[in-house]
């Protein structure tokens, strides 16, 4: 008797043992994270804006990580396509991506089969950078103001590009025809690197884009002139470009966002420290700096804030959405 109590002693003490050990493992692998690279998956080509604020926050990441982040350029379906993959991807931190106005509170409400829920498959990181969209039109154009692009609309049915149907930019015509009263065609095209051609080229009277993919054509001056900032108020890249507000439609505001998610269920250890990274990242001189020469601000949300924030804007283009008619047909 007292040696099968001996040896249930013992089976209960090796258990005991084993499952310590088994913590303790779990301890350190959390503590550990990341153990190796970090992939982010930016939904839309390079080159872009999405583009640009990814690789730049992601450069600014590693060294709080300790790992290398490596961008994944997954475009397709207006960014459906890449943030599709981030919501099946493992859930342990080593992906994540870059979501957009666009993905995060647009899509939703455009495509009646999207491959993701962005309301339930996402854990929120932070939000990286916001930059208001652009009005430009070719430098031989007559349009030089607002009232003249009013003026002008009201004789003539203008074109106008934006980086394709369903885009934040598209939307923000929409927005601009609603307020102003006004009819135009949109003309999408696969992003600035077709839209700015057209617009140089004659084929097309306005274009519409975010602010850091047209900075450099609109600060040269010899071919593109802006007209008007969709932001609050004028961006410092820009600052002899009047906004829509102060020039045309009192009290209109529209920016574009981006902002890093996580797969829902992503362990709170690892989110807690790609949200710090990012912060601390965001909160850099030479963050702030670059984003600051493309015409963009930092982002200040993070976690909850950011999903309030998400929750506002879906309410907001939705609306839109459903009084213009606007479908991806």
């Amino acid at each position: 008797m007292k040696i099968q109590n001996c040896g249930l002693v013992a089976l209960r003490a090796g258990v005991r043992g084993a499952l310590l050990a088994f913590a303790a493992t779990g301890l350190v692998h959390a503590a550990s994270f990341p153990a190796q690279p970090v992939t982010l998956i930016v939904p839309f080509p390079p080159g872009g804006t999405t583009d640009i604020a990814a690789r730049t926050v992601a450069k600014a990441m590693e060294q709080s990580l300790g790992q290398t982040v490596v961008v994944d350029n997954r475009a397709g379906a207006g960014g459906n396509i890449g943030m599709a993959a981030v919501a099946r991807a493992k859930p342990d931190g080593y992906t994540i991506g870059m979501g957009t106005i666009g993905t995060q509170a647009i899509n939703q409400f455009l495509y009646k089969d999207m491959a993701f829920d962005p309301t339930k498959d996402f854990e929120p990181i932070a939000l990286v950078m916001t930059t208001p969209n652009v009005i430009a039109v070719n430098v031989k154009s007559d349009i030089q103001s607002m009232k003249d692009l009013v003026d002008a609309a009201k004789k003539r049915k203008l074109s106008y590009a934006s980086p394709g149907v369903g885009s934040s930019v598209h939307l923000t015509g929409a927005y601009l025809e609603q307020v102003l009263g006004i009819e135009m065609l949109h003309v999408p095209f696969k992003g600035v690197a077709g839209s700015m051609p057209a617009l140089i080229g004659g084929q097309v009277d306005i274009l519409l884009d975010n602010l850091p993919s047209t900075l450099a054509q609109i600060q040269d001056g010899t071919k593109v002139r802006g007209i008007a900032v969709t932001s609050a108020e004028r961006s410092p890249s820009v600052p002899n470009v009047p906004t829509v507000a102060e020039s045309a439609v009192p009290n209109f505001g529209v920016t574009a966002w981006f902002a890093l998610y996580a797969p829902k269920g992503t362990p709170p250890e690892a989110l807690k420290k790609l949200t710090e990274a990012a912060t601390k990242a965001l909160s850099s001189q030479d963050v702030q700096a670059r984003f600051q020469s493309l015409g963009a601000q930092v982002g200040k949300l993070a976690g909850q804030d950011l999903r309030t924030f998400e929750e506002q804007e879906r309410a907001r283009w939705s609306q839109l959405i459903k009084e213009r008619n606007i479908s991806t047909q």
